[in-house]
């Protein structure tokens, strides 16, 4: 069991997890800091820790509180971070930021792996990455580069469907990033059904996405592996109603001038607005069936190293 450096923080149920060596699943928290609305954001928190129980594992959801990353909340944590104002949005930088000023930090896809990969948690599951932003092919999620180099399987419903979705895949193709399909050979579009665009591999049980990842690992690879899951069908937002509120919402956008860490949050929150509510519908559901095949990943992931052993 390593060493943690300074600064971190682990609770009893991970602790007792990493200790007995039982399965561990990573959670991000800027959906629940800056990605959903009150209530909808604990209620997503507690359901997709929840799932993972149901599963075999144990949840460790990353966030800032107290000056300390906390690897694993406990339950009046999760509340607290759900109520909190002012918190700051975590990524590969703002870790530092956020301990010396004393702040609140919800951690971003980036930000999860970093604290994940230091406490020696090799699965997390998410929404959507980052990417390539379709208003300026400068701004680029470093999402992109933390799956570049650290070795997590990330299980998400692709890429959020507000970017540049050719470009962030030559950008993760061009990083070395396997880019698997669960269950399809096109990449999942967040809250939209897969489209064209072809995954680097299909795979369809966690034991053989396990066996992928330790493969590539073994033979040197330090990059994520990244698991593409769609979003369950019958919760699927429609083309139709996708696409027109997409691109409304990035025309907004670029009027407005928002970029930088406010644009995804600006553009979902418009999409949801634009789409009645129903984008924020299916982001739950592929939230949780995330955190459900994370869980199952993580236990397959267990059960392989008591083999060796």
């Amino acid at each position: 069991m390593q060493k943690l450096p300074p600064y971190y923080h682990l609770a009893d149920e991970v602790l007792r997890a990493r200790q007995l060596g039982t399965p561990l699943t990573a959670l991000e928290s800027t959906v629940i800091t800056h990605g959903l609305p009150q209530p909808e954001n604990l209620a997503l928190a507690r359901d997709m820790e929840s799932a993972i129980r149901q599963q075999g594992a144990t949840p460790a959801t990353i966030a800032i509180l107290d000056d300390k990353i906390h690897i694993g909340l406990t339950g009046a944590e999760l509340e607290r971070l759900s109520t909190a104002r002012d918190v700051l949005k975590i990524s590969l930088r703002d870790f530092a930021t956020a301990l010396v000023q004393h702040k609140l930090g919800g951690t971003t896809v980036a930000g999860t792996m970093f604290a994940a990969h230091q406490a020696g948690i090799q699965v997390f599951a998410t929404g959507g990455i980052g990417g390539v932003h379709r208003e300026s092919r400068l701004d680029i999620s470093t999402d992109l580069k933390a799956l570049a180099e650290i070795p997590l399987i990330v299980v998400c419903a692709g890429a959020k469907s507000i970017l540049d979705l050719p470009a962030t895949l030559e950008y993760l193709e061009t990083m070395g990033v396997p880019v698997i399909g669960y269950g399809t050979d096109t990449f999942p579009e967040f809250f939209s059904p897969p489209g064209k665009l072809p995954v680097s591999l299909r795979l369809d049980s966690p034991a053989e996405i396990v066996r992928f990842a330790e493969t590539h690992w073994v033979l040197g690879m330090k990059s994520a592996v990244l698991v593409c899951q769609p979003v369950p069908a019958e919760e699927a937002l429609s083309l139709e109603d996708a696409i027109p509120a997409e691109e409304q919402a990035s025309r907004e956008a670029q009027e407005q001038g928002i970029g930088g860490q406010k644009l995804t949050p600006f553009l979902l929150g418009r999409v949801k607005e634009l789409t009645g509510g129903k984008s924020m519908q299916a982001n739950l559901a592929l939230l949780k069936n995330n955190a459900v095949l994370a869980a199952k990943i993580a236990v397959e992931m267990g059960k392989t190293k008591q083999n060796l052993s």
